[in-house]
This record gives structure tokens, sequence and C-alpha cells, in this order.
């Protein structure tokens, strides 16, 4: 077999291939990791075959959907997800033949209503049911506390104790675990009670994950996220340099126009000398009537960056293709010691 376990921050997630038949998938995969999953299966000369959310997650942004997309394969999720994009969708016992390996599915719900394990011959893929040393939270949508006790102590800890268990997370640093190792040492199993476990769920009273609404939306939508959108935008538009604004503005070049596209108050307050003002909401509702020449070269300022390169983007969109975005924003420009006009 052939095996890797890509880290991302706590975030684990799998490539698994056939040696024999180089088929392989992908599991719980991490959407700022998809170059190395297609450089690690391109380096094994793998084909991979499906790529598999073992749950909605929500403390992450999936690369489920842009796989599954760009190497034309079914993205796999339990019938209960409420992906708007998953392909194939399985049920409690069904098997993903993989070359010579086989994944059998153990619908675990309890983290989410969506949450299957993937039983393999020497190990399980335990999503976010079973952790090391842990097991998932029961607190966010769809969880429930009463089934992850029926799924973890009547269904995956009754798996022979030797199996190793990979999860979809794990912080300290461990790469796996076994079943019997969690039912001797995890602290969350020694609550072998059903109203004792049931009870300490709902008592963990943990922090909502950075990420839960936007990951949730992305991850059930096929959406992008806003890193997603923030990243699609700047390799579609040039940037300038601040030295390089300053040193035109300064020769006073009449070459190009500074829009700056923050508020009125904070426009106010400081900017770009002889920059023009149009707020973000208000731009393609005022470009045309601001720029009558589709062909003016137009370097869009924000305050820190983002907003412009979005900006920038929607401009270029629109046919103002001389248009780029400031580097650093004002915030850089004003601690570069550039001059300011108010």
């Amino acid at each position: 077999m052939i095996f890797e376990q890509i880290a991302t921050g706590g975030c684990q997630s799998y490539l698994v291939g056939c040696d024999k038949t180089l088929s392989a998938v992908l599991i719980d995969t991490e959407a700022s990791q998809v170059d190395r999953y297609i450089a690690l299966t391109t380096r094994h000369g793998l084909t991979i075959r499906y790529v598999i959310d073992t749950h909605t997650h929500a403390d992450h942004f999936s690369a489920a959907r842009a796989l599954g997309k760009r190497l034309g394969v079914p993205v796999v999720s339990h019938r209960d997800s409420p992906s708007a994009y998953a392909d194939l969708r399985l049920d409690e016992g069904d098997m993903l033949a993989v070359g010579d390996l086989r994944l059998q599915v153990l619908h675990t719900p309890g983290h989410t209503r969506d949450s299957i394990c993937l039983v393999m011959e020497d190990r399980v893929f335990t999503g976010d049911v079973l952790l090391i040393g842990g097991t998932g939270r029961s607190d966010l949508p769809t969880g429930d506390p009463d089934q992850l006790y029926d799924s973890l102590f009547d269904k995956l800890l009754k798996l022979p104790p030797e199996l190793l268990v990979y999860p979809a997370h794990d912080y300290k640093g461990q790469a796996h675990s076994t079943i019997g190792r969690e039912i001797a040492e995890n602290p969350r199993l020694q609550k072998r009670e059903r109203a004792a476990f049931v009870a300490m769920m709902r008592e963990l009273n943990l922090a909502a994950p950075t990420h839960l609404t936007e990951a949730l939306r992305t991850n059930i939508s096929g959406g992008k996220t806003v890193a997603g959108l923030l990243a699609e935008a700047t390799a579609a538009v040039p940037f300038m340099a601040l030295s390089e604004l300053n040193t035109r503005q300064a020769g006073r070049a009449n070459d190009l126009v500074v829009l700056d596209v923050r508020e009125q108050d904070a426009f106010r307050a400081g900017h770009v000398p002889g920059a023009r003002n149009v707020p973000r909401g208000q731009l393609e509702l005022r470009v045309n009537d601001e720029f009558p020449d589709p062909t003016v070269r137009i370097v869009v300022v924000c305050e820190f960056g983002k907003i412009s390169t979005l900006a920038a983007a929607t401009l270029r969109d629109l046919g103002f293709l001389r248009t780029a975005a400031l580097d650093g924003g004002m915030k850089a420009w004003r601690e570069g010691g550039m001059p300011l006009e108010t």
C-alpha cells in the first residue's frame, strides 16, 4: 500500500493507494493543500479514483470539490451529507474498491449526522468521531452526544484492538493510535456508561471553531472562501510598488489615476495626493461616469491592500485592462513616510 499523511496545522488528510494497480483515494482534504496532493499523486504515479470527506467539516475548508473537478473524479460522502456537490453518497455497509484495496463504510453519527469511518484491513480512518486521546465534539450543527456514544461504544470500539486509528485531527504531533490503546488510555472513553458520557460531552463548553460559519457555508455549498476569492483576485491583477507610485506622483506624471476605494471619512483623513475617491460599495454603479475612457491606467488603493485587489479585479472584469492595485495599501504608504493629502 502507498500511504501519505498530510498535516495542515491540526488537520490530517490522507492519500491511500494500491501499489499494484496505482489506484488511490484522498481522504479529508484541506483547501490550502491542493497542489501538494497533486504533487504527491504525481510522484507516486497514482490515479485518484475518489475524493472522500468523512463528514461536513466545520473547522477547516474542504478541498473535495476543487479536487473532484480538477481530477474529474467523484466526491464521496455519506447519504445524509448536506453537500450540494457530492457525486457518490454512501450508506452503512457500502464498500469502495480501489484496486486491491477495500474501504468499508461505518456510519458513525454524533459529531455530525453524516459522519462516517472508513475501515481497511489494518487501519480505520475515523474522521472527527474518534481522535487520539479524545473524541469529536457533539455541540456543533447536527451533532448529538447520544449518537456519538452509540457510534463509539457500539461500533467503532468493537473493531479489532490492533487496528490503527487515523483521525482527521491531531494537535499533539501523533501520527496514529490503535483501537486498543484508545480504549485503554483515552480519557473520554473511560466514561463507559451512556449517561456519564453524554453528561461529559454536554458540559465541555468548548469555544466555537474560528471559521465555523464560513467553513459550513463553503463545505456545504461548494462556494468560495474569502481567502480563495482574494487568491483569485491576486492572480488576476498586477500590483504597483509604493516607491513606484511615489516616484510617479512626485514627477507629476499625468499617466495614471489613483483610485481610493475607502469610505469618505478615511479618505478625507489622509490619502495619496491627487487620488480620486469612489467607495468600494459604489464602484460598479459609478465606474462609467468616473472613467469614461476605458484605456485609462488606474492604480487602486485601500487601507491594507485587500479590498483594492478585489476592486482592481472587478475593474479588469469590467474592461479597464490597465488596472493595478497598490501593494500594501495606505497603511504601508503612511508607515513608509510617503506624502499625504487631506
